[in-house]
């Protein structure tokens, strides 16, 4: 595996594209414990009767376990949920910033970490909440590795579920010999979103969903990476569609704050996690 140095020589446009876009604030220096003391990644939780399952918070590309979530895994804390959020697609010599390996050993990794959370819970189904990478990943999961009999439901803030052109860019590899290889061999896990890649192509072939897992999407119009943003939506049953602009004209929130900072997706993801006692969001929610 190449060192992290050669990675950025090697994707100039399309990695500094998605990286100034997505990359969270600068990485905790003990994450782990930084979030158990926030509420979360804490194994001794058993669920509620009013939340009886727990929540696996799965990072975006760049993001980690931390990070990425220190908005939304307090706010779900204080709602009475057992939240949990792991770090996927490490490369080597890479701290921090992960979500670059390939979508199906991630994939694979999500499958053991959510075995984790069952067991320590006591549990046997999750609910996955998932940013842009981690919003599509799962569906991997569930739909080629068992994970459809462990989740009850998947939401995705921004999710690159049919890829992204990231604003044309994407175009500019056809323009550059050996870039596309060079990007599939340095960081996998950006080559399998751009729209059209394989591994895509194999995870949307036969419907974009499985049976008994409830979908969400959440989007915003203002979405820079994941693009054309209509691409983010799935087609089939038990799925949700939500534009934020939809519900509140005045959201401004691009890629990433959909996912750090914006309270009206925080709450119509908890809609989505809690559909019996969900509650109209508008631009005054806020709770």
């Amino acid at each position: 595996m190449l060192p992290w140095r050669h990675i950025r020589t090697l994707v100039p446009a399309l990695a500094l594209a998605v990286a100034a876009a997505t990359a969270a604030p600068a990485a905790a220096v003990a994450q782990s414990s930084q979030a158990t003391s926030s509420g979360w990644n804490d194994y001794s939780c058993k669920p509620s009767a009013q939340h009886p399952r727990p929540v696996v918070l799965v990072h975006g590309t760049l993001g980690n376990s931390v990070d990425n979530w220190l908005g939304f895994a307090p706010y779900l804390v204080d709602r009475g949920y057992c939240v949990f959020s792991l770090d996927y697609g490490q490369l080597p010599g890479v701290p921090f910033f992960h979500g670059l390996g390939p979508v199906d050993r991630s994939a694979g990794q999500l499958s053991s970490y959510v075995d984790r959370v069952l067991a320590a819970t006591g549990t046997s189904e999750v609910d996955l909440v998932g940013h842009s990478q981690g919003g599509m990943m799962p569906r991997y999961y569930l739909k080629f590795l068992g994970g459809a009999a462990k989740v009850n439901a998947l939401v995705g803030l921004a999710p690159s579920n049919h890829g992204t052109t990231l604003l044309g860019l994407t175009k500019l590899l056809d323009f550059f010999p050996g870039l596309d290889e060079a990007i599939a061999k340095a960081a996998p896990g950006l080559r399998d979103q751009v729209a059209g890649s394989d591994l895509l192509n194999r995870l949307n072939a036969g419907g974009d969903t499985v049976p008994g897992v409830r979908y969400t999407v959440i989007a915003t119009r203002y979405d820079e990476v994941v693009t054309p943003y209509r691409s983010q939506f799935l087609t089939g049953p038990d799925v949700k569609n939500v534009v934020l602009q939809d519900l509140c004209a005045t959201d401004l929130s691009e890629h990433l704050t959909i996912a750090m900072t914006d309270r009206l997706a925080f709450h119509e993801a908890v809609n989505a996690l809690d559909p019996a006692h969900a509650t109209p969001t508008t631009c005054a929610s806020d709770d």
